[in-house]
This record gives structure tokens, sequence and C-alpha cells, in this order.
């Protein structure tokens, strides 16, 4: 007899920053569990269906997982009906999503993934694109998440003329305070950010004997899991996602470390570049 298959998605409120009651969107297995659980930071364009559809994959493989809606707040100023681009367009005139804003807002998820009866306390972290320079920054500034999970991330070195009043610090210099293990999915095709923008986030990490493994994928660029765009390449996707799902499987559901340091360079066949 086949196991049973089945999960719950829908909208939800949170207490974010400052005790401010943001969106969300929460996908969970059904089940009693015990669950692990999973805060999926949207990138850039915003709380749209590629983050929400993340976060199912989330739930299919055994995560529970909030998106919570980092433009909330940008959105409202609008309109409540104003989509993710007009939303985004705002963060980004503004000058990027504010790190204490993200900060007490995934504090706040990480709360109500806590005090669900079916979770089993363990919260990792995973961002795309811009919503890794977050990782890495809520890596740094709060102890209490299990795993993160970078997946292409800009932003995470900066110069000083690219740091602004919303985000005054360049995460990589946050590394010494990094309490978590750090797993970090690449495209060596990629501008942001660049192999060496990876060699350098890479050497920070081991400088302070930091807990990570970087995979650094050939013939893929920026944004190669999305499915939707010329970007994709789909075996570096599928081994990407098996990595995600392995490194949580260690980190959430059973808490056994990885080695210190990893690195490796995935080769993918011409024909899928």
């Amino acid at each position: 007899m086949a196991t049973y298959d089945g999960m719950l998605a829908e909208s939800i409120r949170i207490q974010g920053h400052g005790g401010q009651e943001i969106d969300g969107y929460l996908a969970r297995p059904l089940g009693a569990g015990p669950f692990p659980s999973v805060v999926l930071i949207h990138h850039m364009p915003g709380w749209d269906e590629a983050s929400k559809e993340m976060a199912r994959k989330l739930a299919f493989h055994g995560f529970a997982t909030i998106s919570p809606d980092l433009h909330y707040r940008e959105r409202q100023t609008l309109s409540p009906g104003a989509t993710s681009d007009e939303a985004s367009a705002a963060v980004r005139e503004a000058g990027g999503m504010s790190d204490d804003v993200v900060v007490g807002d995934v504090e706040g998820a990480m709360r109500y993934l806590r005090s669900l009866p079916y979770t089993n306390g363990k919260v990792g972290v995973i961002g795309f694109c811009s919503g890794v320079r977050q990782v890495y920054l809520l890596a740094c500034r709060i102890p209490s998440i299990d795993a993160a999970v970078d997946c292409w991330g800009g932003g995470v070195t900066a110069t000083a003329d690219q740091l602004t009043p919303r985000q005054p610090v360049a995460p990589i210099d946050l590394t010494k305070d990094m309490n978590c293990p750090l797993l970090g999915i690449f495209g060596d095709e990629d501008a942001r950010p660049s192999p060496a923008d990876v060699a350098a986030t890479e050497a920070e990490l081991k400088r302070l004997g930091k807990n990570y493994e970087f995979h650094l994928y050939e013939n893929a660029g920026h944004g190669f899991f999305a499915v939707d765009r010329p970007s994709y390449r789909q075996q570096a996707a599928v081994e990407g996602w098996e990595r995600v799902f392995d490194f949580y499987d260690r980190h959430l559901r059973t808490g056994a470390g990885a080695a210190t340091g990893a690195r490796e360079q995935a080769a993918v066949p011409a024909d899928n570049a």
C-alpha cells in the first residue's frame, strides 16, 4: 500500500519586526510530524508565484516552510493590492530591504514555526538571488538558525559605495558571528555573485573555520533552478536541489554535522548549457 502523500498550503499572518503583522505563505506536509522547518527568503522580484512554488516543493520533501512577505510594508504603502513588481520597485528605490526589518520578520517566522505542534524545533533558512544577502546576514545575526542555504546570492561582498542606510554592512564582514552550517549553490557563469565573489566568501569562511560546503556548477549562470527562464539548467538544478535536501536532512532532521570547508566543482554536460 502506497504511503499517503499530502500537504496544506495557505496564506497566513505572522508577527514580524516591531510586532507588526505581515503576510506569509505556509506550506507543510500533512501528518503529525514532527517535521523540520524552513524560512524561505524570496528574491528581489518579491513574494511571488515562484517563491510560493518553492515553499511547496520544500513541503513535498517534508519541511514545514514559511515564506514571509518581506516587501509587505512597501506594498501597503502603495496599496494593499500592489503587485510584486510594484512592491519590488519601491524596495529598490528605497535602497533595498532593511537589514533590521528582515531580521525581525524572519525571527517572527521562526517563532511561528517553532510554535506549531507538528514541527521538531529545528529551523533552516534558504534564499535565492538577492535573498541570499539576507540569508548570510541572518546566519550571522540570529544564533538560533540551525542551517542556512545560499543559492547564487549576490551582495554578500560589497564595497563601501554599495552600502545604504537600509543595508549599512557587507554581510561578509559579519562572518565571524556565523553560528550555523552554510551550503552554497553557485553557477560558474554567474556575474552576481561572480566566481571571484564566491572565492572571496569561501576564503573568509575558511579563514574563520566555519562549517560550510560550496558547490560550483559549470555551464550554469544566475537563477539556474528557474524552470520558466532561459537560465534553467536541468541537470544542475536537479543535483542542486538534491544537495539542499541532503543538507537539511543532516542538519534539521538528524543534526549530524558536515565537513568543514568542503568545496566541489560540479560539471554539467555541454548539451545542458
